[in-house]
């Protein structure tokens, strides 16, 4: 090894020399960026912090090209954070262990491959027709109750539901249950113990609803990997998790994600004009609101660093976690012009709202999807749709891992 090189390894800093910031990760309303986030971004890209649960610290990568480099460098690990207990917002662990967001290769290379092959775009584009004749009905319900009228109990509540219920053939007589779930699992405010007891009970749920779909299937995704579990291509603690993830992922995501995709537009009057003038913008302008809505409290899964690696000014050490943070990615001012602006038309670097990598978001797809449906529906069917309130007047949600709105009253 060179002189030059080994000066430049003593010149990185090491977690003994780096400030630790606590970040109690605080709910934020409406579109309002995190502020540590948006400071870490520009003076500190690379930095170590501390959560308000779990144990130590953990590194925390916000730059765009970091992050690239993170989660597609297999040095980073997902599997050894299973039993960990790494600083985190949560008490809990939301992704079950030995899922396939806590896996490394081959077990998350073959996961991911199973559920590509079933979860894939022709199942995307049939349930779309379904989605789209969902989506009539609800906003045809929204406009008959007449204004106000919630966004949320109307649209992007029960459009998930349904759209999930169809896609694992879930009974509609159980959608209630999952969302009281969802709620639980998804939240920053509920004890470990509460956490765990309702984990324990929607597994229990799908365990059944696997040995039954084993003799009585249906043409549904869960079925497809009841089979696949049953001859061998994956464990039953596997099959669980997976669909435990695509409930959780698809009923709260897509509800939180869209109510503010709608939030938003209606508080950019010039860029909802836009848009109404030329709905062929309708896709660029999914990818825009996907990258500048702040759309989760925190972070996501930690990754443990299985040897020493240098990132940015940083070595972070064999053993020592590491998070990204997608969301301060999507404003990095390196990549993007003007990043805290929301430009309708915006024509730069890919978005990171679905991750990176070998954990890139298998549902996004059916994510964009769902909403370009609901918002093409609401802006043919609803011309003169507005906030019936003042934007400072909606509640915004509190104690859970995704951003939103708890309801979003329109006028039109």
């Amino acid at each position: 090894m060179s002189e030059d090189v080994r000066v430049d390894e003593l010149s990185r800093r090491t977690s003994a020399e780096a400030t630790e910031h606590f970040w109690p990760v605080e709910h934020l309303d409406a579109l309002e960026f995190d502020p540590l986030l948006h400071r870490l971004l520009r003076e500190e890209p690379v930095a170590l912090v501390r959560m308000r649960f779990g144990d130590g610290h953990a590194w925390l990568v916000t730059r765009y090209q970091d992050i690239k480099e993170v989660t597609s460098d297999p040095r980073f690990s997902r599997a050894l954070t299973v039993d960990r207990p790494v600083t985190s917002m949560t008490p809990h662990v939301v992704a079950p262990a030995g899922g396939i967001g806590r896996t490394d290769p081959p077990d998350h290379t073959r996961l991911r491959r199973l559920l590509a092959q079933t979860f894939n775009r022709k199942r995307i584009a049939l349930l779309r027709v379904e989605t789209e004749a969902i989506a009539e009905r609800l906003v045809g319900e929204l406009l008959a109750q007449g204004p106000p009228a919630d966004l949320t109990e109307y649209v992007t509540g029960p459009m998930p539901e349904q759209v999930i219920g169809k896609l694992l053939g879930v009974p509609e007589s159980d959608l209630g249950r999952l969302q009281a779930w969802r709620g639980v699992i998804l939240s920053s405010d509920h004890s470990l113990e509460e956490s765990n007891a309702v984990k324990a009970e929607i597994a229990g749920y799908f365990r059944a609803l696997a040995d039954r779909r084993l003799t009585d299937p249906g043409d549904d995704l869960f079925s497809e990997l009841s089979l696949a579990q049953a001859e061998g291509a994956l464990s039953r603690p596997e099959l669980i998790s997976l669909a435990v993830m695509i409930v959780l992922n698809a009923l709260d995501q897509v509800r939180q994600q869209c109510s503010t995709m709608v939030y938003t537009l209606l508080t950019h009057p010039e860029q909802l004009a836009r848009l109404r003038a030329e709905p062929e913008l309708l896709p660029t302008a999914i990818e825009e609101l996907l990258r500048f809505i702040p759309q989760r409290n925190g972070v996501g899964l930690p990754r443990i660093a299985t040897e020493d690696v240098e990132v940015g000014d940083v070595l972070i050490r064999a053993g020592e976690a590491v998070y990204v943070s997608y969301l301060a990615a999507n404003r990095d001012p390196e990549v993007f012009t003007d990043p805290d602006r929301f430009e309708l038309t915006r024509d730069e670097s890919p978005n990171l709202a679905f991750g990176h990598g070998a954990h890139y978001c298998l549902g996004a797809a059916l994510t964009r999807m769902q909403a370009e449906v609901i918002l093409s529906t609401l802006l043919r069917r609803a011309p003169e749709l507005r906030l019936a309130i003042a934007p400072e007047e909606v509640r915004w949600r509190r104690g859970s891992i995704n951003r939103g709105p708890e309801t979003l009253p329109l006028a039109w």
